[in-house]
């Protein structure tokens, strides 16, 4: 069994519903998971002993957030190479959060990212009964991976 940490950032509530939808993915799969607000993450320290990344934040003005901005300079500091990954996010347009902090983790922090490509909801199809299976089948994606 691996130990998943989901971390994210929700403004106004539909990241944090994709994360906790993505955690019980990962239980399903076996794994165990920590689910986390950037916020509360204040050194790469507090980064260790996890197997497997999950990273969330909202489209914001075509953009991620100022607070998964400095969460990623943190977990760059981590070390995280050939870690697995995943990244999700959500948007009421755009949605370019997620693929930015997918090929971060990618290509910045060198981890194995699941071959899904990143997790990109709109807000209003988050709590519907097809976006929770959508998380929950990303996060079963990426506890598959440790097998």
């Amino acid at each position: 069994m691996k130990k998943v940490l989901i971390a994210y950032v929700s403004r106004s509530g539909n990241t944090e519903k994709m994360a906790e939808f993505i955690a019980e993915g990962v239980r399903f799969s076996g794994n165990t998971v920590d689910v986390k607000k950037v916020a509360d993450i204040r050194d790469e320290n507090a980064l260790a002993g996890y197997d497997g990344y999950i990273l969330g934040c909202p489209t914001y003005h075509k953009d991620i957030t100022a607070g998964m901005k400095t969460f990623l300079f943190i977990a760059e500091k981590a070390n995280l190479v050939g870690k697995m990954g995943g990244a999700f996010g959500s948007s009421t347009h755009s949605g370019e959060s997620a693929p930015m902090i997918y090929d971060t983790m990618q290509h910045v922090f060198k981890m194995d990212m699941v071959n899904l490509g990143p997790l990109n909801l709109k807000e209003n199809f988050v709590a519907s009964p097809d976006g929770q299976r959508a998380c929950q089948e990303y996060g079963k994606a990426v506890g598959k991976l440790f097998k």
